[in-house]
């Protein structure tokens, strides 16, 4: 057993020993703080062999935004700070719900130092310099695109398409006549890109093409699905010197001509049909868009079905169908 003094001795050493190791894990936690990892060396090497001078375009991801500056990583010892002012020609531009952090932005160094260290860059200078290449490429491409009227000046409408001002003539807005510009301020259309000329700072939308395109489409295919040998009714809308146009439904018109108006010779249309009678034709040929059509084929008894919902649709190859146009689109499942 130990006595008194042994006792006390022991227990100076133990707390001395205690002392000891507390003291080296604290100074190995704070050495492990303060020295930097070789990973960190590199990095911060690496960014100080970059040059970044005045005119550059540069690339960087958005890490920070307050109400007057957006503050970019360019991966360089210093963080680029783009202006308010310097970021969108859009008056419409809101700092806080146009950009986002983490973002990528290109821009234009305007200043390699603005007085705090930082880089003083400009996205509306990139997008002159990158946008009209782009716009260039929508334009050979008749790419279609989104975009949202932002003001009616004389004779049309802007818009901003990659951040560059765009025009709209009124005469381009749609395939219908416009007389109120100002009912579409703030409306979303479909545009195609008709004119860009980069030394004005020209360019030129058109939301009337897209339209025209489409209804074509739209045309060709309702024409696709027509049947030779088909009999339907429709009303003459225009007569020519060579025949006449006649309407046969679902926005389709097809040519009668001379020959084929009537089983006599006759030296115009005049003689035998005028604009706005209904007649009974039969579909001759369907090619290239087209649609001819012919009065004389159809037969005196031939039938024409007033309520094709109550009798089937049915066709052979051979025979003749005859239904309304409208019976026979509404039949057909693509």
């Amino acid at each position: 057993m130990l006595n008194q003094n042994e006792s006390d001795v022991t227990q100076e050493i133990t707390a001395e020993t205690t002392t000891d190791m507390v003291s080296d894990t604290v100074s190995e936690e704070s050495s492990q703080e303060v020295t930097p990892s070789m990973g960190d060396f590199e990095d911060q090497i690496n960014k100080s062999f970059i040059k970044i001078n005045e005119g550059e375009l540069v690339k960087g991801t958005v890490i920070g935004i307050s109400d007057t500056e957006v503050t970019v990583d360019l991966g360089y010892y210093a963080e680029g700070i783009i202006r308010l002012e310097d970021l969108s020609n859009d008056p419409r531009f809101s700092i806080k719900a146009d950009v986002v952090i983490g973002q990528e932005i290109n821009s234009v160094v305007l200043k390699e130092d603005d007085g705090q260290g930082n880089i003083l860059l400009s996205k509306k200078e990139a997008d002159n310099v990158l946008s009209w290449a782009t716009l260039k490429e929508y334009m050979e491409k008749r790419t279609i695109l989104k975009v949202k009227i932002a003001q009616t000046v004389n004779g049309g409408v802007v818009t901003f398409l990659e951040g560059i001002r765009g025009f709209i003539p009124a005469s381009q807005l749609s395939l219908s006549y416009v007389e109120d510009l100002d009912s579409w301020m703030n409306k979303e259309i479909s545009v195609i890109v008709i004119t860009v000329d980069e030394d004005s700072k020209k360019l030129v939308l058109s939301g009337k093409e897209v339209e025209r395109d489409k209804a074509l489409e739209d045309k060709n295919s309702k024409i696709s699905r027509l049947q030779v040998g088909l009999i339907t009714k429709g009303i003459v809308e225009k007569i020519v010197p060579y025949g006449a146009f006649i309407n046969i439904g679902e926005g389709l018109s097809g040519l009668v001509h001379i020959s084929q108006i009537c089983g006599k010779r006759i030296k115009t249309p005049n003689e035998i049909i005028k604009e706005g009678d209904e007649v009974t034709v039969k579909i001759l040929e369907v090619k290239d868009g087209k649609v001819s059509l012919s009065m004389k084929a159809v037969e005196e008894k031939a039938e024409v079905l007033e309520n094709v919902d109550e009798v089937p649709f049915e066709y052979t190859s051979g025979g003749e169908a005859s239904t309304g146009l409208a019976g026979l689109l509404s039949k057909i499942k693509l």
